[in-house]
């Protein structure tokens, strides 16, 4: 069983990338998707883009269609990372401007060199993981880079960094988002 995703805007706009029928994975819905990437306009050229809890891709690949310069994508399933793969093979992405780590994010992180412009923090809800991954993501931000979030509760109550301002937020339906800026 697959299922779709639709690239909103930029160099893929309206493409469709199929990803894994798996428990808990759900895309970024494509209303919250449009607003985040109206925010993001003027950032997400030539950014350095981290997501933390990849999943169907749907931020990734919206953000390397918008031209961000490089991604990592972070994805411990085996069945959704080859999907993934496949995805990125599909749109045929340098391997220059990609890498995927097979793993947890609290795997990953650690062993990140690089600071990041733009960081995505969409884990599983059910997980709660939005604190334990904010602190350990936060020396990967760069001076002024950019946090979004998604959540099912109201973003007040994640325990983020104090250097985390919130510059945007929305809701739609059950999602709660969020765009933070490192101080």
């Amino acid at each position: 069983m697959k299922n779709q995703l639709r690239i909103i805007g930029g160099e893929w706009k309206r493409r469709q990338l199929p990803f894994a029928s798996i428990d808990g994975l759900r895309p970024t819905p494509d209303r919250v998707r449009e607003t985040l990437f109206n925010w993001l306009m003027w950032d997400v050229q030539n950014a350095k883009v981290l997501d933390l809890c990849t999943g169907s891709g749907a931020l990734s690949f919206e953000a390397l269609s918008r031209g961000a310069a490089e991604a990592v994508l972070i994805e411990p399933d085996r069945t959704q990372a080859k999907f993934l793969m496949d995805n990125l093979e599909l749109l045929r992405v340098s391997k220059q401007r990609v890498q995927l780590k097979n793993m947890t994010a609290q795997q990953a992180i650690p062993n990140l060199k690089d600071q990041f412009d733009l960081i995505f923090l969409d884990p599983p809800y059910s997980l709660d993981l939005w604190q334990e991954l904010a602190e350990l993501v936060d020396p990967c931000i760069a001076d002024n880079g950019l946090i979004y979030i998604e959540a099912d509760r109201d973003l007040a109550q994640l325990k983020l960094p104090s250097t985390w301002q919130q510059i945007k937020q929305t809701k739609a339906g059950t999602v709660r988002a969020g765009l933070y800026k490192k101080a």
